[in-house]
């Protein structure tokens, strides 16, 4: 294989808050390239002015970072200026799928169903007045209330792994949950809170196309699926397969691809969806860079479909001279 033959730098780490996560998946996937026999080498990212020395003599980029400018388009457009195929999708898919109120317009585009969500007003704090008993306070948080009701979920527009997600049951909470997360992440959102079992599909490139693989179920041990409950073994049970009727799994597994079609991305993602009682899948966001740690869900659904995790690995490393130039 003519991959076999070339130098293959896996990035990892990054400035994000999911760093620590990234270097987990980074290593993992060294591993396993090592162990397929390919030329591979650890790239960690620690200084932006240094990555493109780090690049010289690199010929494919395994793009394991998580969230930040190693997820929102902004490495992905310097790989390609640079000429550097790698995996994953292309600066504008992942560019989308970071921004969760861009990626919502696309999915309604489509005909997707998303929860319904609220953004405060763009003044620094909403509305008016950094008091949070004030009558302005009040006034916003009855409006969300009435739009979304309790409970409803407070996110940041612009991460990942459920970083500063809150879900609050009242109004006093919504408050103060918006006014923590403007201040670690700037923008925020609040999401109508939907109820039914939390769904993962992961998205991978077989046979010349993107295909659903094996629906993942989520029990989370915590009050939902969180950045703890997401990375610390023990604290969520997988269920694979989903414990789905047939018709149901069939019909997320089309809303997630279509979900994945629908941000251009290309190769391989994760969506994330909540399946309501009435089999009815919302998605929640497409993840362009899934982790690839022990308690990652993509490598458990290719495991699902019959996929080892350095097959799993190799078939990701293979997207990134077939993806079509951004």
């Amino acid at each position: 294989m003519a991959l076999k033959r070339k130098r293959i730098g896996v990035l990892m780490g990054g400035l994000s808050a999911e760093r620590e996560v990234s270097l987990r998946s980074g290593e993992n996937v060294y591993q396993a390239l090592k162990r397929r026999g390919y030329n591979a080498q650890r790239l960690v990212f620690d200084d932006p002015n240094a990555l493109v020395e780090q690049l010289t003599g690199v010929d494919v980029v395994f793009n394991c970072l998580h969230g930040g400018i190693g997820e929102d388009g902004t490495i992905q457009l310097l790989l390609e200026l640079l000429n550097r195929p790698y995996t994953g999708s292309g600066p504008l898919a992942c560019a989308l799928a970071m921004d969760k109120l861009a990626a919502k317009r696309e999915f309604r585009h489509v005909g997707l169903l998303t929860p319904p969500h609220v953004e405060p007003p763009p003044q620094e704090p909403p509305p008016d007045s950094s008091d949070p008993g004030s009558e302005a306070w009040a006034s916003w948080a009855a409006e969300v209330e009435e739009a979304l009701g309790f409970p409803c979920v407070v996110k940041p527009v612009r991460e990942g792994s459920s970083v500063g997600v809150h879900i609050v049951p009242d109004r006093e909470a919504l408050i103060e949950a918006v006014r923590q997360t403007r201040r670690e992440f700037g923008a925020v959102f609040v999401e109508k809170f939907i109820e039914g079992k939390e769904v993962t599909a992961g998205i991978l490139r077989v046979e010349g196309e993107d295909r659903a693989l094996p629906l993942i179920e989520l029990r989370a041990k915590r009050a939902f699926y969180d950045y703890q409950a997401k990375y610390t073994p023990g604290l969520t049970e997988f269920v694979v397969p989903a414990e789905l009727d047939e018709g149901t799994t069939r019909r997320v597994q089309d809303v997630a691809l279509r979900a994945h079609r629908a941000l251009g991305c290309f190769g391989y993602s994760r969506v994330d969806l909540r399946v309501t009682p009435r089999g009815e899948p919302y998605v929640l966001e497409v993840n362009t860079l899934p982790g690839m740690t022990q308690t990652s869900d993509l490598p458990k659904a290719a495991e699902a479909a019959g996929i080892p995790f350095d097959e799993l690995v190799e078939r990701m490393l293979e997207t990134a001279l077939l993806k079509p130039v951004s």
